[in-house]
């Protein structure tokens, strides 16, 4: 009997990094073989040192800006919102605080994208932010964090 071999390739993951910073969770993502396609960040400095690491990788500037229908859709979204207001150092206003209330424009942008590809893009989607997240805005913050991934109302013990 003979058997037949059969090589398939496997499909690239790609990934778009929201609040890039200087490119850690492309950084990471290469590291195991996920090619970042795009970033979004707005400080000159993180971006200067982003290009030099990944200048492959297309920067896309200022998220609020942004439009899924404009950017390619890809398999992983990850972003690390500014984390000023959720910080135990800082005011701890959580998500109504001016700087950590753009998560929600990440949120509308993946949103966005689930739109226009018919909820195929992205598969996952990976938040990173500080232990504050966790206590800021009367502890309901974390809350309204998981109600906005999941579109769903979480219950809260009285």
């Amino acid at each position: 009997m003979k058997v037949e071999k059969r090589w398939c390739k496997l499909k690239e993951i790609t990934l778009g990094s929201l609040f890039d910073g200087i490119g850690v969770f492309p950084l990471a993502a290469r590291k195991v073989g996920i090619k970042t396609v795009w970033a979004s960040e707005i400080d000159k400095n993180a971006i200067s040192i982003s290009k030099r690491h990944f200048p492959d990788v297309e920067h896309l500037g200022d998220i609020t800006k942004l439009k899924a229908r404009d950017i390619k859709p890809v398999d992983i979204i990850t972003f690390g919102s500014p984390c000023q207001n959720f910080s135990k150092a800082g005011d701890l206003t959580g998500l109504r605080g001016e700087k950590s209330s753009i998560f929600y424009q990440a949120i509308r942008l993946i949103k966005e994208m689930r739109c226009v590809t018919n909820g195929d893009y992205p598969t996952f989607v990976i938040w990173e932010n500080v232990m504050g997240a966790f206590v800021s805005g009367d502890r309901l913050d974390f809350r309204a964090v998981l109600e906005s991934f999941s579109s769903t109302k979480i219950p809260m013990p009285e």
